[in-house]
């Protein structure tokens, strides 16, 4: 607390941004001038938590932001002079106590479990998104930045110079991007940064996602990270990579190869709640159109290498080796997500759960005497939710208030959504582009 307070009155820092989510992980912030902060890293900073989702009712209004010094990042992109930083906050009480529905705590707790067991879990996500014109009003149009296919070049990929902006923005932001590329579909962009613990890995998700929006608007277009903003086009994934270690080694070196039990018990786990938390995984009506195409999974298998699993041990050697999720994508809340999956692993591990065998088939393309005994994934959001409800894994690690308040807003989007399920599909895609398309 200390160095940051004097990097602020050494760097010309006037503005101070103090951020957080709410519980569908939509990004929320205040801000205050610098000579405030010091204030607020010893009482806090109250704000009307009833106007949250999710949150408090009004009688109960009142809790507190209290800025996490470790994660201070300048913006690079606001305008001098006087600098902006940025912090994630932890919410508290007016009594000091934590706030029970604080996503970010929900994670700091999964990874406390997870060190009294002697694990430390480190993740990686690999997060997809569209780029779309803008028209002469500043509001996103349906037309994609450019034609592009996988891994093109300009200038058939025009989206070149805004990763390369985004990457730079990163970096000086402390976030180490590793690779980018154009994606499948017209538009679409992936950007790779660097493993870290899981509640920093979902810290630099969220943060991610602002500047690739804050980048893209700079430059006249709009960032979509719905997960299927054009339904005859691939869908947009967040492929979550995790690696598990156990005094300082990964874990996961052997994963196949009969050596490491405890690695592949965690996959396991995985592979065994993945169904009843699909509901937090791909929380939109809209995350079901990708589940099942274009390389998103629609079955609960695991396999080396094959992109038609719902948990894919990637080509790696060392310390890359790792199991990577695919049916996740980017509208789900990174600290409700990542506290189920490593919870789900770590249950694996508890119970000593034997790993399934692999299936090395080409699941889009199987013979249904493959598939018909395999687990499929909830096929609408309405099934994910009734899935979730019955969930005594997910009450015990979010609570049953939490599950309760989430279930509830999503049953009514549900049922919105269901008054128009049998409609034609110009009428889904006018539904998806009025609930979604401006808000993830």
């Amino acid at each position: 607390m200390k160095d940051v307070l004097q990097f602020v009155r050494e760097n010309d820092v006037k503005f101070v941004r103090l951020g957080f989510c709410d519980i569908f992980g939509f990004q929320k912030n205040i801000s205050i001038m610098a000579n405030e902060l010091e204030s607020a890293f010893e009482n806090g900073l109250s704000f009307d938590a009833h106007v949250i989702r999710g949150f408090r009712d009004i009688t109960k209004s009142d809790l507190f932001l209290f800025p996490d010094p470790s994660t201070m990042a300048v913006l690079p992109w606001r305008p001098g002079p006087g600098r902006v930083i940025r912090f994630f906050c932890d919410i508290k009480t007016p009594d000091g106590s934590a706030f029970e529905h604080d996503t970010r705590l929900i994670l700091k707790r999964v990874t406390e479990r997870a060190g009294k067991m002697g694990y430390d879990c480190k993740i990686g996500a690999e997060c997809e998104f569209y780029l779309f014109k803008t028209e002469e009003s500043g509001e996103p149009s349906d037309i994609t930045l450019d034609k592009g296919t996988y891994m093109d070049i300009y200038p058939i990929d025009k989206g070149e110079d805004i990763r390369r902006e985004i990457c730079l923005t990163l970096e000086e932001m402390g976030i180490q991007p590793e690779s980018s590329h154009h994606e499948q579909g017209p538009g679409q962009n992936e950007i790779d940064f660097k493993f870290d613990d899981a509640v920093a890995s979902a810290d630099n998700l969220q943060a991610f996602k602002t500047v690739v929006k804050s980048i893209a608007s700079r430059n006249g277009l709009f960032a979509s990270f719905m997960p299927k903003p054009i339904i005859d086009a691939p869908g947009s994934g967040l492929h979550i990579n995790l690696s598990l270690y156990q005094n300082g080694k990964n874990i996961f070196n052997n994963v196949g190869e009969g050596s490491s039990k405890a690695a592949e018990s965690f996959i396991s786990g995985v592979l065994d709640k993945t169904p009843e938390i699909t509901m937090f995984l791909n929380p939109l009506s809209n995350s079901y159109e990708r589940l099942g195409k274009f390389e998103a999974p629609m079955y609960v298998s695991w396999s080396h290498q094959n992109r038609s699993q719902l948990v894919r041990i990637p080509a790696a050697s060392g310390e890359k080796v790792r199991m990577e999720l695919r049916s996740p994508d980017p509208s789900l809340n990174p600290y409700l997500a990542f506290a189920l999956i490593i919870s789900a692993g770590l249950d694996g591990i508890e119970k000593n759960i034997n790993l399934c065998r692999a299936v090395d088939e080409d699941l889009y393309t199987a013979d249904i005497n493959i598939t018909k005994d395999l687990v499929q994934l909830p096929g609408s959001l309405e099934k994910a939710i009734a899935l979730a409800e019955n969930s005594d894994f997910i009450k015990n690690i979010l609570g049953g208030r939490l599950l309760s308040k989430y279930s509830e807003m999503k049953k009514t989007e549900a049922k919105d959504f269901a008054l128009i399920s049998r409609a034609s599909q110009d009428v889904k895609v006018k539904f998806y582009k009025e609930r979604y398309f401006n808000i993830t």
